[in-house]
């Protein structure tokens, strides 16, 4: 197939839906016969698998400072970029994200609060201009979104910040979103089947104007 494939990427805080809104990306594409890879981040990789455990675990022996947190997220990224999504998206494959770079942009330049400067730059390092060709943001309270995360069992390390590092998060999500048309807000506090006709219809109208 010499037609590149198409980066898609769903991104939310804790509990906002994405394994679910991933499942009906997944049946949308089925019923259009796309061929189709799904990744995670960080993760993705045997490598930045490993990276990711740093990144989640409680149980850490020592502190993780912010920066290294950052790091850790744009050299599994870069991994995960270079030998997962690229090659797929260039053999014709579709690529389903579960979170990139923006993650990054609304935690750690968000619910960190660290320079957007020194985000800009390791993404110009890492990313090289590539970006997702669509974004689905699915939006939901904090207090919504982790007493969700919370029912489903046991936090991780960034699960149990404090609630206004989720508000700051959201806040960074949405300020990007209002400035870039490839991100979609899905609105994810309704009833969950309007969340999911909302994607499905959003997704199907990417399809037929991108295919």
């Amino acid at each position: 197939m010499s037609q590149s494939g198409k980066f898609i990427v769903i991104e939310g805080i804790e509990g906002a839906g994405k394994s679910s809104a991933i499942a009906v990306i997944e049946r949308t594409f089925a019923q259009f016969n796309i061929d189709y890879i799904k990744t995670r981040e960080p993760g993705g990789t045997p490598l930045a698998e490993s990276l990711r455990s740093l990144v989640k675990s409680p149980d850490l022996e020592e502190t993780l400072t912010p920066e290294c947190e950052l790091f850790l997220m744009y050299a599994s990224r870069s991994q995960l970029i270079h030998n997962v999504i690229k090659p797929a998206l260039t053999l014709g494959q579709w690529v389903i994200g579960d979170r990139h770079d923006l993650s990054s942009r609304a935690y750690q330049g968000g619910g960190r609060q660290m320079d957007d400067s020194v985000l800009e730059s390791l993404a110009n390092i890492t990313l090289k201009g590539f970006k997702p060709d669509l974004t689905l943001y699915l939006d939901i309270d904090p207090k919504i979104g982790l007493q969700r995360a919370a029912n489903r069992g046991e936090l991780d390390r960034i699960e149990q910040e404090k609630i206004d590092f989720f508000y700051r998060v959201r806040d960074k999500y949405l300020s990007f979103a209002n400035r870039d048309e490839s991100i979609l807000v899905i609105d994810a506090g309704q009833p969950m089947q309007d969340v999911h006709a909302q994607i499905e219809h959003r997704l199907r109208s990417y399809l037929q104007e991108n295919r």
